[in-house]
């Protein structure tokens, strides 16, 4: 016979590879045991990344003698019922344990709440030990020493011991932001012990989300709450500008199982692709709460993948849920961008200071070639008798001191004077024409520019009530300066009327629709049979959009309309980049993309210009529309349309605070 039995350890060691990738595949399925058994605390332990030890405590119901002989059998678990779709636990295959014990040097020690005693079972490499009589108080403690001993080819696959520490800790973390009341705690022979402790109450989950992604997701973070059709979603998403370089940052759980689903991915982005350039990625934490017999979770032995009966209703609540809350947040900005530009000042001050004590140094270096520090200027000297690397205390710069000891005489090195003219503020480097009627005193100046002047508004006693504030300046003939009632705004005109334009254009294609242009003669594309499927399956949604398609023959289909708007269009490409983003994706989102990206490049070209004087009464106006039109706070590219100062911020520019 050339068919045979394989043995039952060779089976055990087959299962494990495909349940046990690494070590974080073995924590993972430990903690969601831990979890399925109700503890409130748990304890991740591990050395050389988990290759020579783990070690994962809970404070759950533990188990009895004969639960313990059977949890390491292949194919027992407590958690499943005769109907596979009725699944409400994180496990249920019956198969973590003994793939575990497979290919390790496995122990577990476990008592129930009313047990007299604890109970411990070994298995080496698949052999069994046990139970014993052990010492515990409650719970369960399980230790894997010497992780894939038993398969040393799976061993030479796994990466370095902080890569793989690196692989532990993302996973911890992923299930402890769906379970906010369990304290999780993660140590390691090589890194920085990881503590989330338990979170209770209503803000329970904000709380746990903001251990996790920091306390500026909180701050820039949307309750997004909806449901359809018995499905709930709920969870936090930043704003728009709030973004980051790759999806990283993105938390998506299916029944409080963290999953990586591309149709779930798919739906963020087409949900975000108004609001984001295609190389930034939205920060978000969504759960999702359906029916058992809607999802599938048993697609993969390690249960990350699932599969919906109604995909295209999940995509839909998605999609739906985060565009409106996004649209209800109107103007609102990411609130780290004020933090950057404070950054930014900092960082050029310190370097425009340094820049101006070298410049000081070498100009009376110039004057004498044989300078030497006077006794009150603290020099440090490194590796030259001539060249001072930093001023002490004492030393005061020549162009800050008066020129005399006559106190109303004029300031040197282009200071304020009584005489001098005030010049508008103007390009970078220019001025333009000086500004008569001024006083310029040292002590209370009041110097306006004449942007300032011409540009003020008078305010009403309700005028600084507004979100945006009332605009009192224009700057660069780009910048508009607000003033709100506890600080400042500075707005980026062309950027927010761009973005204003754009909303317009958007609401009058979906009021109008979106006309279609008949070609002369219809373009044919040929297609393999299950790509037309796909496309087919999307005919009437691309019909909606102006695209019209239909099938032609065998392996072909015939293009008989194209979107007006996008002009001249390469029919092959536009069908061959739909076929490979339904494929990729599941949904056909490219032509609205084009779309959009023609009514983008319409509003930045329709909107007003940088370099263009308004008026006060226009500027005014163009604060007003942003408040109330919805994601005035990020332009068509994503970049952030304004910049909030808080008076605070202010005051510690100046050392105030």
């Amino acid at each position: 016979m050339l068919i045979k039995r394989l043995e039952e350890n060779v089976i055990n060691q087959i299962a494990a590879g495909e349940v046990i990738e690494r070590p974080a595949s073995a924590i993972k399925e430990l903690i969601e045991n831990s979890i399925d058994a109700g503890a409130t605390r748990i304890e991740v332990v591990t050395v050389a990344g988990g290759k020579n030890l783990i070690r994962i405590s809970d404070d759950g119901r533990g188990m009895s003698e004969g639960d313990l002989r059977l949890a390491v059998e292949r194919h027992c678990t407590s958690k499943l019922s005769d109907d596979l779709l009725d699944i409400r636990t994180l496990g249920f295959r019956g198969e973590a344990l003994p793939s575990i014990g497979a290919v390790s040097k496995l122990s577990i020690r476990s008592r129930t709440e009313d047990g007299e005693s604890a109970y411990e079972i070994n298995v080496r490499g698949g052999e069994i030990e046990g139970p014993k009589p052990a010492a515990l108080t409650k719970g369960t403690v399980v230790e894997v020493r010497d992780l894939f001993y038993a398969t040393p080819a799976r061993l030479k696959f796994l990466k370095s011991d902080r890569a793989e520490s690196t692989a532990i800790a993302d996973m911890i973390k992923r299930i402890a932001m769906a379970f906010p009341e369990i304290r999780f705690s993660y140590s390691a022979s090589e890194r920085k012990p990881i503590e989330y402790p338990a979170c209770l109450g209503e803000a329970g989950l904000l709380e746990r989300i903001g251990q996790i992604l920091g306390s500026d997701f909180k701050d820039n973070a949307i309750l997004v709450n909806a449901e359809r059709e018995g499905a709930r979603l709920y969870g936090f998403a930043a704003v728009p500008t709030y973004n980051r370089g790759n999806a990283q940052h993105q938390f998506l759980y299916v029944n409080g199982r963290p999953v990586k689903d591309r149709s779930l991915s798919g739906a963020i982005r087409g949900a975000y692709m108004d609001y984001l350039p295609r190389d930034r990625h939205p920060v978000l934490a969504l759960f999702l709460e359906t029916a058992p017999q809607q999802v599938d979770v048993n697609v993969h032995p390690a249960k990350s993948d699932v599969r919906f009966r109604d995909p295209g209703m999940i995509r839909g609540l998605l999609v739906g849920a985060l565009r409106q809350v996004l649209a209800e947040q109107g103007h609102r900005a990411s609130t780290h961008n004020a933090g950057d530009m404070l950054a930014a000042f900092a960082k050029r001050t310190q370097s425009e200071n340094e820049a101006q004590r070298e410049a000081q140094y070498a100009a009376r270096s110039n004057m004498d070639g044989n300078y030497q520090p006077t006794p009150n200027q603290n020099f440090n000297w490194q590796n030259s008798a001539n060249r001072p690397l930093d001023y002490g205390q004492d030393y005061v710069p020549a162009a800050s001191m008066p020129s005399n000891s006559n106190s109303n005489s004029n300031i040197d090195s282009g200071g304020f004077r009584e005489d001098a003219p005030v010049y508008q503020v103007g390009e970078a480097g220019s001025y333009t024409q000086p500004m008569q009627e001024h006083q310029s005193r040292m002590d209370g100046m009041d110097v306006v520019s004449s942007d300032v002047r011409a540009n003020e508004t008078k305010a009403t006693p309700n005028d600084e009530k507004y979100p945006l504030g009332v605009p009192r300046a224009q700057l660069h003939k780009n910048y508009i300066v607000s003033q709100t009632e506890d600080g400042l705004v500075i707005v980026d005109q062309h950027a927010a009327h761009e973005r204003l334009v754009y909303e317009a254009m958007k609401n009058a294609l979906a009021e109008n629709g979106i006309a279609s242009q008949g070609l002369l003669i219809p373009e044919v594309v040929d297609l393999e049979e299950d790509d037309i499927d796909r496309l087919m399956v999307h005919a009437e949604g691309l019909s909606e959009l102006g695209l019209g398609i239909e099938r032609f023959g065998t392996g072909a289909i015939a293009v008989r309309e194209t979107p007006a708007i996008l002009g001249e269009v390469n029919v092959q490409g536009l069908i061959m980049d739909l076929v490979d983003e339904i494929a990729e994706w599941g949904t056909s989102e490219l032509v609205k993309d084009k779309i959009d990206h023609v009514a983008a490049t319409m509003a930045c070209y329709g909107s007003v210009r940088s370099g263009r004087i308004l008026r006060s009464e226009e500027m005014d106006a163009l604060l007003r529309e942003m408040e109330e039109t919805p994601n005035s706070g990020q332009c068509n590219h994503g970049r952030p349309t304004y910049v909030s100062l808080k008076l605070s911020d202010i005051e510690k520019l100046f050392g105030r605070r």
